[in-house]
């Protein structure tokens, strides 16, 4: 197969080839690997190669619904066991897993072939890839443009057409934030509906799913059907559907009412582009049948970001704490990194618990909203993906920061409620950018970014659809019309070298 055919194929059609004689997992996995000489060195998407490992499975006879297909996992939650879960991190980069995570495992089952690790950033925190640890990730449709993250290292394989799927995982928009950065399909499944055990019973409160980056809708309902279902000690249960997502995509969403907003949740600016993407998706949505109008949610945007900022502290702090029980030094660990744990360790237990019980109100919301309609649209992104070093804190803050780090002012200052305006100021800044996706997160709702949109520069610019929880085969059926009424797979940056 040459590397041409190979990106041409989604996942779906590569395990139909196989199936069928026309290749094998051997030489597919060869131009994989031949794909990732010569895409890697300028993106830095995967961190961790698996040759080895993949050349000795590709020799064992495989069968399921991805048999012989290659794909990455994540470097982060999705462990294989031998091997580190590095999370972006030097500290666990060192400390090989103990044993294959359910989702690890499941793929295993269904014939994949994984055949490395993917780039996050560190502790995968951050809505860019950039970990200290292995260095940026770059966005193939422009290199000095961010790729999102946390899962920005399998956005990027997958957009270059190194691997048709890549495993990602969202605590705050991290399989719809490089979705719509590089031009991809990425869904984000109801809390529960695919496990992250056995290491974990549930991610950041139950605001994190996993499921994979790609660019067909198939695909990702294929990937449901993989993955998606508990596994012993769970502290999750959905009730499984009736047909496989597979089956059920294909079929015709019906006249949906779907509501849409371009309003910042955080009331800070909305590019004109993000914008422009969610009112050509209306006016496309009108002309398949949907009735659309515009309405959002009735919810307190600031609340819900101070509330997922407390969490996202605890969990940090929690975590640092955890690798200083391994023997790490917080030292070993990036300046962003050691801020928002010095910030969870000044908060009180009652806070974090008042914090969360407030997610409440946030579902009490979505669920009224959907009272009146099926979905609900925004941006993915309120502005394009941002150049490498926008994401860099200012100089001046770095060094503020460092120096109350580094006399152990900034835990003692944070108790005392004097940085209340810079956890603001950064609030501000991070979310600036990414104010849209949290809001399925803390109320473990079902997400997708469709990618509708480039942009004047060519950029790609997602769509956000969010829908009410078990409702990831109306995403799908939804996403599968819009596919066909305004197809993407005929899109590729230049670095692919694939004919538009």
């Amino acid at each position: 197969m040459s590397p041409q055919e190979y990106m041409g194929s989604d996942a779906t059609e590569l395990a139909r080839q196989i199936a069928e004689g026309h290749t094998t997992p051997a030489e597919l996995l060869d131009v994989a690997i031949t794909q990732y000489h010569r895409l890697n060195p300028q993106l830095n998407a995967v961190c961790q190669p698996m040759f080895e490992i993949a050349r000795q499975r590709v020799k064992q006879p495989l069968a399921g619904p991805l048999a012989g297909v290659p794909i990455l996992i994540k470097d982060a939650i999705q462990d294989y066991a031998g091997l580190p879960t590095g999370n972006g991190s030097k500290v666990f980069s060192r400390i090989p897993a103990r044993q294959h995570s359910h989702i690890v495992q499941r793929l295993l089952n269904a014939g994949a072939v994984i055949m490395g690790k993917s780039n996050t950033p560190e502790l995968a925190l951050k809505g860019v890839t950039d970990p200290e640890a292995f260095g940026p990730s770059r966005n193939p449709w422009n290199m000095a443009h961010t790729t999102g993250g946390s899962s920005g290292g399998s956005a990027a394989a997958v957009a270059s057409g190194m691997v048709p799927m890549a495993g990602a995982n969202d605590g705050g928009g991290s399989i719809r934030i490089p979705a719509a950065c590089c031009g991809l399909f990425g869904l984000r499944p109801s809390r529960g509906r695919v496990s992250v055990g056995p290491a974990h019973g549930e991610i950041w409160e139950g605001a994190s799913s996993d499921l994979v980056l790609c660019r067909s809708v198939r695909d990702a309902a294929l990937a449901m059907d993989v993955l998606a279902g508990p596994n012993r000690g769970d502290p999750f249960l959905l009730a499984p559907e009736a047909l496989p997502f597979r089956d059920l995509a294909k079929r015709e969403p019906g006249v949906l009412r779907i509501g849409y907003s371009t309003r910042s949740p955080v009331d800070t600016p909305v590019h004109p582009e993000a914008i422009r993407a969610v009112e050509n998706a209306a006016e496309l949505l009108r002309s398949l049948g949907h009735e659309v109008v515009e309405a959002e949610p009735d919810y307190d945007g600031m609340a819900l970001a101070r509330c997922y900022l407390n969490m996202y502290f605890g969990q940090v702090a929690a975590t640092l704490d955890q690798a200083r029980e391994m023997g790490a030094r917080d030292e070993e660990f990036e300046l962003l990194t050691r801020t928002l744990a010095a910030f969870g360790r000044s908060m009180s237990s009652a806070t974090y618990i008042n914090s969360h019980r407030q997610w409440n109100q946030f579902s009490q919301a979505l669920g009224s909203f959907y009272q009146q309609h099926d979905l609900f649209m925004t941006p993915a992104l309120a502005h394009p993906p941002i150049r490498h070093e926008k994401a860099n804190l200012p100089r001046k803050q770095t060094r503020v920061i460092e120096l109350l780090l580094n006399t152990g002012l900034l835990p003692l200052l944070a108790r005392w409620g004097a940085l209340d305006n810079m956890v603001s100021d950064m609030a501000r800044k991070n979310l600036t950018y990414v104010p849209f996706t949290q809001l399925a997160n803390l109320t473990g709702t079902p997400a997708m970014s469709v990618p509708l949109h480039w942009t004047a520069d060519g950029l790609p610019l997602g769509v956000q659809f969010c829908g009410p929880s078990a409702s990831e085969a109306l995403l799908l059926q939804l996403a599968s019309q819009l596919e066909a009424a305004q197809p993407w797979a005929n899109k590729w940056p230049a670095i692919s070298d694939m004919p538009g």
